[in-house]
């Protein structure tokens, strides 16, 4: 269980993110909106402490994550994934090598610097790739796929993490509707079939009604909603996006997919 304190984060004076109090349970898939500035992505690296907070507490189970430091907090990193809009991915590397990234840390530093990935990493990043329908672009640079490639690298680089928590912070902002499906689609898979807990940024009022499982709305730095998804009506997203609701509340609804046990491939980690 994720659980945030009076979490705050400051910069310069201005509050960021002010007094957010959390509990995320284990294997939920819970969608973060709101509209630009609302400090959606401060949040979520304040959790994988990519920025630390001004204020309050992060603990995951019996781990206070915000004392963390060293390798205990690069342990929490692997443990919590984080996927990027822009994919964050080696360019000039080769699509598995940015896979087997994810498995840095359960690997010596001189074994990854060398590269001396062992069988089992290999097989594990290539399972994961193959969940993805990519493996057969294992063996081409990163720099060379479209955005929605690069995103399900991306996310097959943060499951072979073993994580716990996946961050997913606006995955498909820069993706075609086509390609926003297959990342959403991956991300749900992800958490039914594994169990792993998901918290993703979404500009996109429906994808986030027909995805998650949960919505938590900021405004200004503070959670101003919280709750199901059907539980969001126009009208309240109306007053949580203001001048933006027009961009952000759709008519076409967006249906969550319905998966099977034999939609993922195992992945043996």
């Amino acid at each position: 269980m994720l659980v945030l304190n009076d979490v705050a984060r400051q910069y310069n004076n201005k509050a960021a993110v002010s007094a957010v109090s959390l509990t995320v349970d284990r294997g939920s898939f819970v969608g973060v909106i709101g509209r630009s500035g609302a400090g959606k992505s401060t949040l979520l690296r304040m959790i994988n402490r990519l920025v630390d907070p001004t204020a309050g507490t992060i603990a995951f189970d019996d781990i206070d994550v915000t004392r963390l430091s060293g390798k205990a907090l690069r342990d929490w990193r692997a443990r919590c994934a984080m996927i990027f809009q822009q994919f964050n991915l080696v360019g000039r590397l080769d699509v598995l090598t940015n896979v087997l990234m994810g498995r840095l840390n359960k690997v010596s530093t001189p074994r990854a610097l060398l590269r001396l990935w062992s069988e089992e990493d290999r097989a594990i990043a290539l399972s994961a790739l193959e969940q993805f329908d990519i493996a057969g672009l294992a063996a081409q640079r990163a720099d060379s796929l479209s955005g929605g490639q690069q995103q399900r690298v991306a996310i097959a680089r943060a499951l072979v993490q073993e994580p716990d928590v996946i961050l997913a912070d606006e995955p498909i902002a820069s993706l075609d509707p086509r390609n926003t499906k297959v990342v959403m689609d991956a991300l749900l898979r992800i958490n039914k079939h594994y169990g792993i807990t998901v918290m993703c940024n979404l500009h996109s009022l429906e994808l986030a009604r027909g995805y998650c499982d949960r919505l938590i709305g900021m405004s200004a730095g503070r959670v101003v909603f919280d709750g199901a998804p059907e539980l969001l009506t126009d009208d309240v997203a109306r007053g949580l996006y203001g001048l933006e609701a027009d961009d952000v509340i759709e008519t076409a609804p967006v249906a969550k997919p319905e998966l099977s046990p034999g939609d993922a491939v195992a992945v043996a980690l």
